[in-house]
């Protein structure tokens, strides 16, 4: 379990029932984050469309998502006649366990008193947390994916080919930029992670790793996760434009309202687990009062200004073509993250050679840069040449016909 002080000494009863109380905390807190969630969304981008969202349920429609839950709760549940029912019914299962057991690993204060214990606010802290990561989210996606292929209906099985095409695409991508948070930490700890982001440069500003890293493994971890999510403007794989509404068309009743509760829940635990790699985690200033109290303030706060962040992307960006979905994977992030992950090793072996290195990949890329957009002029140019040349020869062709008819 890590460095828990808990399991330091025997594990008694009292420690049994601390790690289930843990659990038990965890997720009700999750549950009740995914209903405070999509109302805070709901309302959200309502006002910023000039809307007024749910107002009926509850001061200002804060219980709108407890209705709808309870109304999903006792709709009628159909499953297709001819779909594998086994698949079926295990997929939404498949997206709502990683989605909780990824938030287990992530650190939400310090250490308190419990009982005589000394415990982490923390579920879990095994050693390989960030494996633990990567397997979950990597697990995730074989929800959709059955979700779609079980149904036995066209547009389910889209959006699930769909799915597997985007993690395929984005996974390597996250996996490099988290591959640098490990490179400078030297562990795979999640509390190591954080407890190595303590501190400041200069007295000034903190040893969090968007600024030891550079900002630019932050920002394709951020674009990775919001493709591995499904979020806005990487929902693809429910577009219901041309899918009708993706993945889970065939679902109702309780099992479309898992994926729902999955989506949400995803977004809160990988928000959290951006804070956690890059953030410094519950890491912030103590104001005075209660020592313990504060890392879980600053954790909250951090954590919500990425749920903000989600909400304003969802509202503000159109859905990417699957074209630009795929370049923007293939194309661009993972050869920056390789890139970037290279740099970083080269500067923790030494920092001449990191410089050397960074302007290598400067001049390189620029070179690669023009020679691409050069590529796409030519394109263009033999593209307007075709274009013209065609419709001269539908002129010529159609000024021939009609004196042929005027003969």
């Amino acid at each position: 379990m890590g460095q828990d002080p808990l399991f330091l000494g025997h594990i008694s009863l009292g420690v049994v029932l601390i790690v289930v109380v843990k659990v038990l905390v965890a997720f009700v807190a999750l549950l009740v984050s995914v209903l405070l969630m999509i109302w805070f969304e709901r309302k959200i981008i309502s006002d910023m469309q000039n809307r007024i969202g749910p107002n009926r349920a509850g001061p200002y429609g804060i219980l709108q998502t407890l209705a709808d839950g309870i109304k999903l709760f006792f709709k009628e549940d159909l499953i297709p006649e001819k779909s594998d029912r086994f698949a079926f019914k295990l997929a939404p299962y498949l997206t709502v366990i990683p989605a909780f057991l990824i938030f287990t690993i992530v650190p939400i204060g310090g250490t308190v008193h419990i009982f005589g214990h000394v415990a982490q606010l923390q579920v879990a802290d095994p050693p390989i947390g960030i494996l633990f990561l990567l397997a979950m989210s990597s697990v995730a996606v074989y929800g959709t994916m059955l979700a779609g292929w079980s149904s036995g209906s066209k547009y389910p099985l889209l959006g699930s080919v769909r799915a597997s095409a985007q993690m395929v695409s984005y996974e390597a991508a996250m996996g490099l930029s988290v591959a640098a948070v490990v490179l400078i930490t030297g562990s795979l700890g999640t509390r190591d992670i954080v407890n190595s982001q303590m501190g400041s440069f200069f007295g000034i500003f903190p040893k969090w790793n968007i600024i030891r890293l550079g900002i630019v493994p932050f920002v394709i971890f951020v674009i990775a996760i919001t493709a591995e999510l499904n979020r806005p403007p990487f929902d693809l794989t429910e577009a219901e434009q041309e899918l009708v509404g993706g993945f889970h068309t065939e679902y109702s009743s309780i099992r479309f309202a898992l994926f729902f509760l999955a989506e949400f829940m995803n977004t809160i635990s990988m928000s959290a687990v951006i804070v956690t790699l890059f953030l410094g985690g519950p890491d912030g200033p103590n104001l005075g009062g209660p020592a313990w109290i504060w890392p879980i303030l600053w954790f909250l706060i951090k954590t919500g200004a990425f749920l903000f962040f989600y909400v304003w992307v969802r509202a503000a960006l159109p859905r990417l073509r699957y074209d630009q979905l795929m370049d923007l994977g293939w194309k661009i992030l993972i050869p920056i993250s390789l890139a970037w992950l290279l740099l970083v090793g080269a500067m923790q072996v030494s920092k001449v050679y990191g410089f050397v290195l960074f302007v290598v990949f400067l001049i390189g890329g620029s070179v690669l840069y023009r020679a691409v957009s050069i590529g796409r002029d030519n394109d263009s140019d033999v593209e307007t040449i075709t274009t013209f040349t065609r419709i001269k020869f539908n002129d010529e062709t159609s000024i021939e016909g009609s004196n042929e008819g005027d003969n």
